[in-house]
């Protein structure tokens, strides 16, 4: 990669970790479509790869001032979000084994049993946790994650943009993510 780029991307970080908007807005145009296109050949579900691509710049925006990148931006950036596509997969398979032991009706071990217990109160504490945010926030959360319609399906139905989509879905899975702490590793 040329110099040119490197120093470019140096200014951006450097712009970012003292809270300036504006890069962080630049980085995620420049960068945002080509990261859901990668993420996308790992986990193959075009509404999953935004989810993650936006998780990877919500973290980056929540550790702006602690950034460090040995590398490019976009190789920090393709890493951040293939280790991310890794953590989902991981978590769509466990899902997925839980799912079809719930199916199954094989609670026989204590295993399958604790994952039953911390499947449902994760599930009780998530729906207290969505009642407590706005509602504009909550609706496009559930209509994305529990029912499993795409954000051009939810930008449809709720009238707003894609865009607006996003960012009240990015908005959901912060205030989430505080209020289900206990249950993240």
């Amino acid at each position: 990669m040329s110099t040119h780029y490197l120093s470019y991307d140096k200014i951006l970080i450097d712009k970012l970790k003292n809270d300036d908007q504006v890069s962080f807005s630049i980085i995620f145009s420049s960068y945002y479509s080509d990261l859901v296109h990668f993420a996308f050949h790992y986990i193959h579900d075009l509404s999953a790869s935004e989810e993650v691509v936006q998780e990877v710049f919500l973290k980056i925006w929540e550790n702006r001032h602690f950034l460090e990148i040995g590398s490019s931006l976009k190789s920090y950036l393709l890493k951040s979000v293939q280790n991310r596509c890794i953590d989902y997969i991981r978590h769509n398979n466990i899902r997925q084994r839980y799912n079809s032991s719930v199916l199954d009706n094989h609670f026989d071990s204590v295993r399958d049993t604790e994952e039953y217990i911390l499947h449902s109160d994760l599930d009780e504490k998530l729906k207290e946790a969505l009642r407590k945010i706005p509602s504009e926030i909550a609706e496009p959360f559930t209509l994305s994650r529990l029912q499993g319609m795409n954000y051009e399906g939810i930008a449809q139905k709720l009238g707003v943009s894609i865009r607006t989509v996003e960012v009240r879905i990015a908005k959901a899975l912060l205030l989430l993510k505080k209020e289900l702490k206990d249950f993240l590793t």
